[in-house]
């Protein structure tokens, strides 16, 4: 079994706790930080059961960078 390092991103949105992969378009929640990310990790153990590895995009330091937008 190959070991993949992925980077994910956790933050709280009412009253759960959203975890997003960022490598992947995955997701999951949970009440807790550790739940949403124990939800996550089986997620993308089920993604990566259909999905081959070559083409894994690298994240290499990620950022939270503001946006603003005008909204009519």
């Amino acid at each position: 079994m190959a070991k993949i390092n992925l980077k994910s991103v956790v933050w709280k949105e009412g009253k759960y706790y959203i975890a997003q992969c960022l490598n992947v378009d995955v997701s999951s929640f949970g009440r807790t930080k550790k739940e949403a990310l124990d939800n996550l990790d089986e997620a993308l153990e089920l993604y990566f059961e259909d999905v081959k590895l070559s083409g894994l995009p690298k994240v290499e330091r990620p950022e939270i960078v503001r946006l603003s937008l005008k909204h009519a």
